[in-house]
């Protein structure tokens, strides 16, 4: 019998992947969306299988079967919707950005502590099986310390002057584009592999489009529209399309990353390699089921998932046998299992490890965004606050 009833506001590109997750738990029922408009919640609902509709999330917020609600509503809405989701007792899981702004993240920490809810923010990149397998390594010493992380988050959805969402709008998305959508998952799974702050950032943000041919009808997130297929407004553009990013760790350690929305042929991937005093270690999302392994004395090797070579404490986070490849769904079913375990077992997020990104991880990512965007304006070195 499902014994947890979520409720979810907002279903555009996120939402159903959300819904998709927490149905192969089997123990979540997705029991109500709440949309923009009665109307709209409707249709949307009943696409998805989802019993109750609301035309507001306020309504959804009374519902007193809902015990979890997921917020997949753009940027500019995740403040107002979070605070009123903890405010109702109800246990939430915010897409990123948290927030808006570093302040309003650190009032929704601040709040959901004191009131008690478990929290989460969706950084489910570090939920790959391989992911717990490299933390496990460098947490044994098999990489030696780290001297240098360099990576990367590339995409190319945004590589036409015709591409545009509400992604692109600062008053919907925030000061910050690639930065926040993609370069926070970038430094939040880099952070949870390695066990190391980010605590100064030197980055220069670059918008190699300053105006963008806005289609007049409205585009689903990486939908493709051709040339001459509708009618166009010139829209100017004030977020960055990419970045490069010099980092330094609370130990010392250097690195660098680059996130850009215009690389061509580049569609989601996020890759980093750390490089040890023993081995050195690369990881591709694209290719999320290899770990490359470098050495010096010796042949260089490739990890492939498997459970029977992982460490007993990556083993949970695969569910498959070698060679059924898991991806970007399992990763994202992994987050939503850490989650709704650690309410369904009762835990305290006061007191009890998560397994899980929370609040506190969304404000991390927060601070660091705004260290990067204060680096930019400045042509400096700027510390990430705590």
């Amino acid at each position: 019998m499902l014994s947890i009833r979520m409720g979810i506001i907002g279903a555009g590109f996120i939402g159903p992947a959300h819904i998709d997750a927490i149905r192969r738990l089997g123990f979540v029922e997705a029991a109500a969306l709440a949309g923009s408009n009665p109307d709209n919640a409707k249709k949307t609902a009943a696409e998805l299988g989802i019993p109750k509709a609301y035309g507001s999330y306020l309504e959804l917020l009374q519902d007193p079967d809902i015990q979890v609600v997921h917020n997949c509503t753009p940027n500019h809405l995740h403040y107002e919707i979070n605070k009123a989701i903890i405010l109702s007792g109800k246990h939430v899981l915010s897409e990123k950005p948290l927030a808006i702004s570093s302040r309003e993240s650190a009032e929704l920490l601040h709040l959901a502590k004191a009131r008690g809810v478990v929290h989460a923010v969706n950084f489910n990149y570090r939920q790959f099986p391989m992911m717990k397998q490299l933390s496990a390594m460098i947490k044994q010493d098999v990489l030696g310390r780290i001297n240098l992380i360099r990576g990367s988050y590339l995409q190319d959805w945004l590589l036409y002057e015709t591409d545009y969402n509400w992604r692109l709008a600062p008053e919907a998305g925030g000061p910050s584009r690639a930065i926040a959508d993609i370069g926070s998952h970038w430094c939040d799974t880099v952070q949870y592999v390695t066990g190391l702050r980010i605590v100064e950032v030197f980055a220069d943000l670059a918008t190699v489009m300053p105006v963008r041919r806005k289609a007049k009808q409205q585009t689903a997130t990486y939908a493709h529209r051709s040339m001459g297929e509708a009618e166009y407004e010139d829209i100017p553009i004030r977020t960055e399309d990419c970045a490069n990013v010099l980092i330094r760790f609370e130990d010392g350690t250097r690195g660098a990353f680059t996130v850009s929305q215009v690389s061509a042929g580049r569609k989601n991937r996020l890759s980093f390699e750390l490089s040890g005093s023993k081995r050195s270690a690369y990881w591709n999302q694209e290719e999320p089921q290899k770990l490359w392994i470098g050495h010096r004395e010796k042949a260089n090797e490739v990890l492939l998932a498997d459970p029977s070579l992982f460490v007993p404490e990556a083993r949970a986070a695969i569910h498959h046998p070698a060679g059924h490849n898991e991806g970007w769904p399992d990763a994202m079913k992994n987050m939503m299992r850490g989650f709704y375990d650690f309410i369904r077992e009762g835990k305290n997020p006061l007191q009890d490890r998560a397994d899980f990104s929370t609040f506190a991880d969304g404000h991390v990512s927060m601070r660091i965004t705004d260290a990067i965007l204060a680096s930019h304006a400045a042509g400096r070195w700027v510390r990430v606050q705590s």
